[in-house]
């Protein structure tokens, strides 16, 4: 995570990312230059390297500031998910995709990981975030698990295989919303696109195979 300055240097490093998260969505991230940057920023160049060492730090720092509040906030839905795992899982896909679709950083952000940024050697701190997403995958898992040891899911439930599922239905939805805002509002249909998915999850599980 890349630290955060204070008074004046934090309006500055501010300004930055609100001009990055301008220009890489207008331009791509590989096509945009830190001179872009700074210059949409209405600053100098030097200004851009004494907050960020290069590109990549700064393309971490613009997902830091948007996906780290909402990083906590799952993980307060998911600290304890005895009572009703299954409840605790539709609260955390429910807010995953009602933020992205009222929280406008968090859209524009998305938007720029999934349609405006290539995985090149620019971009190496995506090796770096291969951790936290195993960490986030974990969690997600242990909802699974707990909901199988309550028995609202067989005990030979693919716990794995659910906790992927799950994943790549809510990026999916996320990733395809985005190609088409307009198509229809995220924010109302979301909880229907959810129950529609756990009430398949709960009728059909993936099983452990023999």
């Amino acid at each position: 995570m890349v630290g955060k300055p204070k008074g004046e240097s934090k309006e500055t490093y501010e300004a930055l990312l609100d001009a990055a998260e301008q220009t890489f969505a207008e331009r791509g991230v590989t096509r945009t230059t830190l001179n872009d940057v700074a210059v949409s920023a209405g600053m100098t160049r030097g200004a851009v390297y004494w907050h960020f060492k290069d590109k990549g730090a700064l393309v971490e720092a613009l997902c830091d500031r948007v996906f780290l509040p909402m990083e906590t906030m799952l993980n307060e839905i998911t600290a304890a998910p005895q009572d009703d795992p299954i409840a605790a899982l539709r609260s955390m896909m429910l807010e995953m995709l009602t933020q992205t679709a009222t929280n406008p950083r968090q859209k524009a952000v998305f938007d720029i990981l999934f349609h405006h940024c290539e995985k090149n050697d620019e971009m190496a701190f995506f090796a770096n975030e291969k951790e936290k997403r195993v960490e986030c995958l974990g969690k997600l898992e242990r909802i699974v698990r707990i909901a199988v040891e309550q028995g609202k899911l067989p005990a030979e439930t693919d716990t794995f295989l659910a906790m992927q599922a799950i994943n790549g239905y809510l990026i999916g939805l996320i990733y395809e919303w985005l190609v088409d805002p307009e198509a229809y509002r995220l924010e109302e249909a979301a909880a229907p696109m959810i129950d529609i998915f756990l009430a398949g999850l709960l009728a059909r599980p993936p099983l452990k195979r023999a």
